[in-house]
C-alpha cells in the first residue's frame, strides 16, 4: 500500500519515519523550504527508542500525480483548510484518510469534502517536538497510534491498514471503538491545555495554588459532561485516570497548546477548546470554566493575529 503523509513535523515526520525505516511505501507531502531542510539533513529522529535518519520520499502539492491507498493527515487544526486543497489530487475512489489531528471538527470538513466513506478514525498519542535543527525530539516513550472504521467494522480495508501499521516500531492499535477514542483524547487535551492556558501554570503549580484543585477537577468535570451530552461519554476508568493525572502534586505536566502560548505562535483555539464550548451550548451545557478559557484565549490570539 502507498501512503502520502501530509506533513513532516513531529507528529507525521514521527510516525511516517517510523514507517519508512520499516520499509513502508511512505513519501511525504511538504512546503518547499521543508522539503529543502530534509533533502539536506534527512529526516532526524531522536527517541528514547532509539534514534535514526531516513532520507524520505518527498512530494509538494503541485507535484502529486496520482492518488494514494492511504493519507495520513497530521497537519495542525489551522492547517486544515490549505491541506484539504493540497490532498486533493490524492485521494480516489479508494483512498482511506487516516487524520489524527486533535478535536473532532476536521471530520466534519473532510467528510463534506470528500466523503465520509473516505475516512477512517484515528487518535495518536505522543509528545514530540521540532527542534531550531529541524529534528524531531521525542519527549517521552509514549508512542500510540490508534484506528478504526467509526462504525466499528472490521472492514478488508481496515484490516489492510492494520497489517500495514503494525511492526513498524510504534504502538498500532485497532481500536473497537475509535471515535469514543477520539473524544476521549479531546477531553484530556481540552482539560489540560485549558488549565495550563488559563493559569498560566503546568499541572502542579495550579495544583499548589489557593483552589487550583477544585478548578482543575472542575474543568475535567465540565469537558467530560460535554462528550457525555455528545453520545460519547469517557469511560470511568479514563476518566478517573485523567483527573489524577490533571491533579497530580508536583507534576511539571504542559500542553502543546500551552507551550505554544508561551512560545508566542498560533494556537488551536477553536479546535480544541471554542469547538467544545460549542457543542456543549448545542446541547444545553453550560461550562463556564471551558468558555472563559476560550475567551482567554481568542484575546490572545487576536494579540497575535488582530481582530478576526
Amino acid at each position: 500500500m502507498r501512503m502520502l503523509v501530509v506533513g513532516a513535523g513531529a507528529t507525521g515526520g514521527y510516525f511516517g519515519g517510523r514507517l519508512a525505516q520499516a520499509g513502508r511505501d511512505v513519501t511525504f507531502l511538504v512546503r518547499p523550504a521543508r522539503a529543502a531542510r530534509l533533502r539536506e539533513a534527512g529526516l532526524v529522529v531522536i527517541s528514547p527508542h532509539g534514534d535514526f535518519t531516513i532520507q524520505p520520499a518527498l512530494v509538494t502539492a503541485a507535484e502529486i500525480a496520482e492518488p494514494y491507498d492511504v493519507v495520513l493527515l497530521t497537519v495542525k487544526a489551522f492547517g486544515l483548510e490549505a491541506a484539504v486543497a493540497d490532498i486533493a489530487p490524492a485521494v480516489g475512489s479508494q483512498t482511506m484518510i487516516l487524520p489524527v489531528l486533535n478535536g473532532m471538527r476536521h471530520m466534519d470538513v473532510l467528510a463534506a469534502r470528500f466523503g465520509a466513506e473516505s475516512l477512517i478514525g484515528g487518535a495518536c498519542k505522543i509528545a514530540a517536538t521540532i527542534d531550531a535543527q529541524g529534528r524531531i525530539l521525542q519527549m517521552s516513550k509514549l508512542h500510540d497510534l490508534a484506528y478504526g472504521e467509526l462504525s466499528g467494522e472490521k472492514t478488508a480495508r481496515i484490516l489492510a491498514l492494520d497489517a500495514l501499521l503494525r511492526g513498524a516500531g510504534f504502538d498500532a492499535r485497532l481500536a473497537d471503538d475509535v471515535e469514543l477514542e477520539m473524544w476521549e483524547k479531546w477531553v484530556l487535551l481540552a482539560s489540560l491545555g485549558g488549565i495550563n492556558c488559563l493559569m498560566r501554570g503546568n499541572i502542579g503549580q495550579v495544583r499548589a495554588a489557593a483552589g487550583g484543585l477544585a478548578f482543575a477537577e472542575a474543568f475535567v468535570a465540565e469537558c467530560a459532561a460535554v462528550a457525555s451530552a455528545c453520545g460519547h461519554a469517557p469511560r470511568p476508568a479514563f476518566l478517573s485516570a485523567v483527573t489524577a493525572q490533571l491533579t497530580a502534586v508536583d507534576a511539571a505536566t504542559t500542553s502543546s497548546m500551552y507551550r505554544d502560548l508561551m512560545a508566542g505562535q498560533s494556537v488551536e483555539a477553536d479546535q480544541i477548546i471554542g469547538d467544545l464550548v460549542a457543542r456543549g451550548a448545542a446541547h444545553g451545557v453550560t461550562a463556564p470554566l471551558l468558555a472563559a478559557a476560550y475567551t482567554n484565549l481568542c484575546v490572545y490570539q487576536e494579540g497575535l493575529h488582530g481582530p478576526r
